[in-house]
């Protein structure tokens, strides 16, 4: 895709973070960019320039668009670490437990996306939801058909978006329409690495479904193209039900426990992200912070299946990598927004109250460390990629009226993450171009 080298200027306050901020009410020193009276130059589908507009506007090429964003809030487009684009239209199913649901809704939903028609409109809506939402950036589950990859990853191409996605990998415990085989799946995985990864803003993540759906063949030959190819990224699920982990233990009774699962075919490493992983030792936390993976933190689907409440600071303690994700459909909601309000009673319930400071860095920079994009995305600077979203503290009457109340940032983010939702994304950015607009978008 070709882009285009059209320069506009977007003006208003910005908020970034330059590093994580901590844990305390107050950011740590040097972790916050915040102006006031912020100016964003983009050339193209990057940020050519960033700084306070007074001090940017007399370097201004004379015919430069400038949109006026006062009283709104510019930020990085928001980053999803986990989601299943096929699951959209199962969203709000009775809530089983995880291994029915599965059986119950997800698996008859999934053998729908063998035909590419259905999985096309799938893959075109869920990206409408995701720019709506203020969501640039996600990695994606699709299904075990290969057609349902290669609709996914056109349709963000032709959006010019920065995605990651993977074929689903599972051999075995799945109806037959779903399963492939163990020479299938790495010849299907081959060929869409070959066709998409590095594909302007996309990148391939092998994605085994999780233990219990692959043979130990299709783990060992999934691990194998990670060590040959290691700057594919890798997905998959670790540790989110009970029944889920005992299964698991009579599937691979060598194994020390459902980690050393994924450790003994060589699926752990620096770009691998796990998906819940709530019920964890803290040895197990400390294995995988050795590794480099992240764990990707999903609080409406934990809470929504009934899986657990999530231990984000032992996590920090061991120092492994959280990550924010809505997972969808187990999760109620694309938002990142609600996904910061749910992380916050979850930590709430654990004596942990998550920070808006720590909520939103996590929401763009820290996700994007977490899956090694950060050289592209999660912060505003001079070369990074045009993705960003605008909020609006007035976007609803209740809203505005706590807004009106909040006397510092720190109140305003807090009051967005709680009282937010998708009416408060005023508009999104991707590669430079207006991809989402509040009050030009249909309803």
């Amino acid at each position: 895709m070709t882009e285009a080298r059209h320069q506009r200027v977007l003006r208003g306050p910005l908020l970034s973070f330059l590093n994580d901020p901590g844990e305390g009410d107050s950011p740590e020193p040097g972790s916050v960019l915040h102006l006031d009276d912020g100016a964003l130059w983009l050339d193209g589908g990057h940020i050519r320039a960033i700084g306070h507009y007074h001090e940017l506007a007399p370097h201004l090429t004379e015919g430069i668009d400038v949109v006026d964003y006062s009283g709104k809030l510019m930020m990085p487009g928001f980053i999803d670490s986990h989601v299943h684009y096929v699951q959209l239209d199962i969203m709000a199913s009775y809530g089983r437990q995880l291994l029915d649901w599965l059986n119950e809704y997800t698996f008859p939903e999934e053998c729908r996306f063998a035909q590419r028609a259905h999985a096309e409109n799938v893959a075109e809506a869920f990206l409408d939801e995701q720019l709506r939402v203020g969501t640039t950036t996600a990695q994606v589950f699709c299904t075990s058909h290969p057609v349902s990859v290669d609709t996914f990853f056109a349709a963000a191409h032709q959006r010019g978006l920065r995605m990651l996605a993977g074929k689903v990998l599972m051999d075995r415990n799945a109806p037959e329409d779903l399963t492939d085989t163990v020479l299938d799946g790495i010849r299907d995985s081959e060929r869409l690495i070959s066709d998409w990864h590095g594909k302007d803003r996309l990148g391939y993540t092998l994605t085994p479904r999780f233990a219990p759906t692959s043979t130990p063949e299709q783990l060992d030959a999934t691990g194998a193209i990670l060590r040959n190819a290691p700057d594919l990224h890798l997905q998959t699920h670790l540790s989110e039900n009970s029944g889920e982990i005992a299964w698991v233990s009579e599937l691979f009774p060598d194994c020390p426990d459902y980690l050393g699962v994924y450790e003994r075919y060589g699926l752990v490493g620096p770009r691998s992200t796990f998906a819940h992983g709530i019920h964890l030792t803290q040895e197990m936390r400390s294995r995988l912070a050795a590794a480099g993976a992240n764990i990707a933190f999903c609080p409406t689907s934990n809470l929504f299946l009934g899986s657990g409440l999530f231990d984000r600071l032992a996590c920090r303690e061991a120092g492994l990598n959280t990550s924010l994700a809505s997972d969808v459909g187990g999760g109620t909601d694309l938002s990142g927004l609600a996904t910061l309000k749910a992380a916050y009673q979850v930590g709430q319930l654990l004596g942990q109250p998550l920070t808006a400071w720590q909520g939103f860095y996590r929401l763009t920079l820290g996700n994007a460390r977490a899956l090694h994009l950060d050289a592209h995305i999660g912060s505003l600077r001079e070369g990074g990629d045009a993705d960003i979203v605008i909020l609006d503290p007035q976007a609803t009457p209740l809203l505005a009226r706590r807004s009106a109340r909040t006397r510092s940032l720190a109140e305003q983010l807090f009051a967005l993450m709680i009282l937010g939702d998708d009416r408060s994304v005023y508009a999104t950015w991707a590669n430079g171009e207006c991809v989402h607009h509040r009050d030009t978008a249909p309803h």
